[in-house]
């Protein structure tokens, strides 16, 4: 009986979708649906996103060319409740038919479940835009305002709807421009003779140009630019307000003749209005309440200092080092009025996270000077936080964790903010149950320190390098984690000093002085048990060696016992008993190679420098670029001093601090980002990223925590992380690592509905050794020949915007695959069941 209404309900489902699928179902007889806007400027289409969006009314959405909302809106009732009200409330004997086997209750939630669904359809869907005339009219007025604006005073424009026999109907707009008016000459007529000296001074950055067509946007902007100048120029009393133009184009053969006008200002006098002259204010106190609130509004000022002409008052004694304050503040005694220090005060004192909510404003004295009051409510000195989280990975099944953490801000009367947090984890490996140990048998520990100043922590001084107008600060952090019963288990120690800034709006700066890391591997002996890859290939090899198995019913290598003794067999005192060929000795050493690198314990001592520019004004921004650069150099600073102290090399030839070869290297990175803003919230975005690390002096290879991976869902998502190359080694190994990296992608991303959109996508990718230890050829970069190795995945995937972030889900297929022969290399994991599905937050790129 179940699966009989389960197939009814199927049938009426689908039945009604076909239904909803003829798209004028719920337009009215005398009404036609809106299938296509066309715009002809000048007889010809223009197809541009400006002209679009002036458009009030627009056909529904489509997805590939299917109006799928409009189809799921006409699958509602457009009178539900009067429908139902009358089909069972106001029958009597359905009504009591039905709540003999539903009791009332149930019937009522029934119905109003149904209503929810139908409002649901409505809300998904979309409603049919109907052709409106007065919205045409409208349309048709903003294209020819939107000409108009931009020089073609003499446009012309009309529309003609075409109207079809099933009720649908397009509309095109013609519009004709005629010929554009030109900025012939610019005057002025400044009545202030400050005004006018600031005009003349900085007139060389007009907007409006002489010789350039007329375009209103360059009007609006200029004025913007001229109130900009003068309210950066001490003219405390200007507003744009007062900015007039005056354009003549009469008898001018399409020349624009501009006039600029600027009277003095006006100033009110009792009930009468006189004028005068703008003057320049300068700054005369700049008062600094450090403790305002509006419990303390009523109480007296019990402390004061000053210090270098500025006042600080409190209704407490005075918690802050009066230097910290004022180097966040702009505005400083005896300098002109200018509306960017302000900005840029209220920007550093917020960057402090010492204050809530500052606040500035002016007085005016009587002798053309201001006096600043600056009222800074504190934060709690004190703010405890903690997080916890459930994780799973291909290590362990289950895992929890638990981070407190403790805030103290203005530590050291500097406004600096101290950080201390702790993490505790514990979590059970995948093995777990199949021995006698604790469920839970991963354990993690570990704590960080971090402190922030506003300022560069240095013994010099550093203003005329990075002035305080570049907001720069320093963070210092110390941090380290302790891991056991996971993987090679190890101790990390890390800490850093580093510097950064703004130079301007655009571009982020960020030197780490020092970047110390120490990584200590404590379970040695586990690698083959994690690095499964490696493990089944050595066994392979051991097994075509003919090795002498401890078991050789199951001719699998006892680890660690065996794997060390067959490794010692080929490599380091070959037994002539074995099968030992060049190729297997050659590959048995790459396994012990890579055992060595992974296992060793870590020490980087590194300073490294990154550079970006973003041009993105906001995070809603969809055509904008970013460009990253970074270099980092480890290990010269411990290599001169180890050399300088006479310190002996070990067997290898290096050097060892602590008992720990220290890496030397240089690593140098660029990423260059793009992206453009297409119609209809559609966007194209693109990526490119190129990273080298050369090893040198004290190391033939790079740290594992340095080194380039490829795949994953921020890289190339045809493949998982650590899953491609070297090379075309066909990413044997779990953890597949290098020291070159090339990679590209091309991001086509495109509204659905709402906040929905969809993306289609092509990744390409690859690492390489390059200038280090490794020797295979097919791991190495040969040349340019070697970019057949890219691996390059296709696919598609769906976004959610939530506003403060994006929920985003890809399918990655594998196009061309570098690990196969040059016949098999394109598509032939090219399906389903090879295709990689990716889950993050966020755009990749």
């Amino acid at each position: 009986m179940k699966l009989q209404r389960t197939k009814i309900l199927l049938i009426l489902v689908i039945s009604g979708f076909f239904t909803s699928c003829n798209s004028v179902k719920r337009i009215a007889e005398q009404e036609y649906l809106l299938t296509k806007n066309t715009i002809e400027v000048n007889d010809k289409v223009d197809n541009s996103e400006n002209l679009d969006n002036l458009l009030v009314q627009q056909p529904n959405t489509k997805i590939a060319k299917i109006p799928l909302r409009l189809y799921i809106y006409n699958l509602a009732r457009p009178n539900i409740d009067s429908i139902l009200e009358e089909k069972i409330y106001n029958n009597p004997k359905k009504l009591a038919r039905k709540t003999r086997i539903l009791s009332r209750k149930q019937v009522d939630r029934d119905i109003q479940s149904r209503k929810n669904f139908n409002s649901w359809l409505k809300k998904t869907g979309e409603a049919p835009v109907i052709v409106d005339e007065i919205k045409t009219e409208k349309s048709l007025n903003r294209l020819k305002a939107y000409h108009f604006n931009n020089g073609y005073f003499n446009v012309t424009g009309d529309y003609s709807i075409e109207k079809q026999d099933n009720q649908k109907a397009g509309i095109n707009y013609k519009i004709t421009t005629g010929e554009a008016y030109i900025v012939d000459s610019i005057s002025t007529h400044i009545t202030s003779p400050i005004l006018d000296s600031l005009y003349q001074k900085n007139k060389k950055e007009s907007l409006i140009k002489k010789g350039e067509q007329y375009a209103t946007s360059n009007y609006v902007n200029e004025r913007e630019r001229i109130n900009t100048v003068f309210r950066n120029s001490g003219i405390y009393h200007f507003s744009q307000d007062y900015v007039s133009f005056e354009n003549d184009t009469i008898g001018t053969n399409k020349k624009v003749n501009t006039k600029i006008s600027i009277p003095d200002r006006a100033v009110k006098v009792q009930d009468f209005t006189v004028t005068e002259p703008f003057k320049i204010y300068t700054i005369k106190d700049v008062n600094i309440f450090t403790d305002s609130s509006f419990e303390n509004k009523e109480l007296q000022i019990t402390d004061s200092i000053s210090y270098k002409n500025f006042n600080l008052y409190s209704h407490e004694k005075i918690r802050y080092n009066p230097k910290a304050l004022t180097d966040a503040i702009f505005i400083a005694p005896g300098s002109i009025f200018r509306d960017l220090d302000r900005v840029r005060s209220y920007r550093h004192l917020s960057e402090l996270r010492v204050f809530k909510y500052p606040s500035i404003s002016y007085v005016e004295n009587p002798d053309t000077t201001l006096t600043a009051n600056i009222y800074l409510t504190p934060q709690k000195k004190y703010s405890l936080g903690f997080s916890a989280e459930a994780t799973q990975s291909n290590i362990q099944s289950i895992g929890f964790s638990a981070n407190p953490s403790l805030t103290i801000r203005n530590v050291f009367r500097g406004a600096e903010t101290l950080q201390l947090s702790a993490r505790a984890a514990i979590g059970a490996s995948k093995d777990a149950s199949n021995n006698e140990r604790n469920f839970f048998d991963i354990t993690e520990i570990g704590a960080d320190l971090r402190l922030t100043i506003p300022r560069l922590f240095s013994p010099f001084n550093t203003d005329r390098i990075i002035p305080k107008h570049m907001f720069p600060k320093t963070n210092i952090s110390l941090s380290a984690t302790s891991q056991t019963n996971i993987g090679l288990d190890k101790t990390t120690v890390n800490g850093v000093i580093n510097y950064k800034w703004n130079a301007t709006n655009q571009t982020t700066s960020s030197l780490d002085l020092f970047n110390a890391t120490y990584v200590r591997n404590l379970n040695v002996d586990n690698y083959f048990n994690v690095y499964n890859s490696s493990y089944n290939y050595l066994n392979e090899l051991a097994q075509e060696a003919n090795f002498s198995f401890n078991n050789p019913d199951t001719q699998q290598l006892q680890i660690p016992e065996e794997t060390a003794q067959f490794i010692n067999e080929v490599i380091y005192n070959p037994n002539p008993d074995l099968n030992l060929t060049n190729d297997l000795i050659f590959e048995v050493a790459n396994i012990e190679q890579r055992r060595i690198r992974l296992t060793e314990n870590n020490l980087i001592l590194a300073t490294n420098f990154n550079w970006i520019k973003d041009s993105r004004e906001n995070v809603t921004d969809r055509d904008f670029y970013k460009v990253r650069w970074k270099i980092e150099a480890a290990g010269n600073f411990l290599s001169t001093l180890s050399s300088l102290a006479g310190l002996d090399k070990n067997n290898s030839g290096n050097y060892e601090l602590f008992g720990v070869t220290f890496s030397q290297y240089i690593k140098s990175e660029i990423e260059l980002i793009k992206h453009w803003k297409l119609k209809k919230k559609n966007a194209l975005a693109v990526r490119f990223f190129t990273g080298l690390a050369i090893p040198y002096g004290n190391s033939t290879s790079i740290p594992f925590t340095r080194s380039y991976f490829a795949g994953g869902p921020n890289d190339n998502r045809g493949w998982t992380a650590y899953d491609i190359g070297p090379g075309s080694s066909g990413g044997l190994l779990d953890f597949n690592e290098a020291n070159f990296k090339l990679a590209a992608n091309l991001e086509y991303r495109y509204n659905i509905f709402q906040n929905f959109y969809g993306a289609l996508f092509a990744d390409a990718g690859n690492i390489w050794n390059l200038y280090d230890d490794v020797e295979s050829d097919i791991l190495k970069f040969n040349g340019l020949q070697d970019l057949e190795e890219l691996a390059i995945a296709l696919g598609t995937g769906f976004r959610y915007d939530f506003d403060f972030f994006v929920l985003r889900f890809d399918l990655g297929f594998k196009a061309h695959n570098p690990d196969y022969t040059i016949q098999q290399k394109w598509f032939r994991d090219f399906n389903f069941g090879n295709a990689v599905y990716n889950i993050g937050i966020n755009y990749p790129f």
